[in-house]
């Protein structure tokens, strides 16, 4: 544990400050990502229902794209931008096979 008595009680403010926004923004990051997983989650169904793949490439090359002007236009690296959407498109496929894989 390091000693804080040293840090000047102004830099402790704000860093007290500038973690609850943080944990904020955290909190509200896994509320959406919930939401998005809710949505997702009935595509899944209505695919298996029509016999439709788990995965539509095409969609998701689109969704990359769009995602990576999103972050440059916010300032924030495309490239983590595409990583983080290409490790939330597996996982919804992962769930639509598992909705598929239910309805047979």
């Amino acid at each position: 544990m390091s000693d804080t008595s040293a840090i000047d009680p102004t830099v402790t403010a704000e860093l007290t400050r500038l973690r609850e926004s943080i944990d904020n923004i955290d909190a509200a990051v896994v509320h959406m990502l919930a939401e998005r997983f809710k949505c997702t989650q009935q595509v899944g169904f209505l695919k298996a229902e029509h016999q439709l793949p788990p995965a539509d490439p095409a969609r998701e090359a689109r969704q990359i794209a769009r995602l990576r002007e999103l972050a440059e236009s916010a300032k924030l690296d495309p490239a983590f931008a595409e990583k983080l959407l290409n490790f939330i498109i597996a996982e919804v496929i992962r769930h639509h096979e598992t909705i598929a894989d239910g309805a047979r």
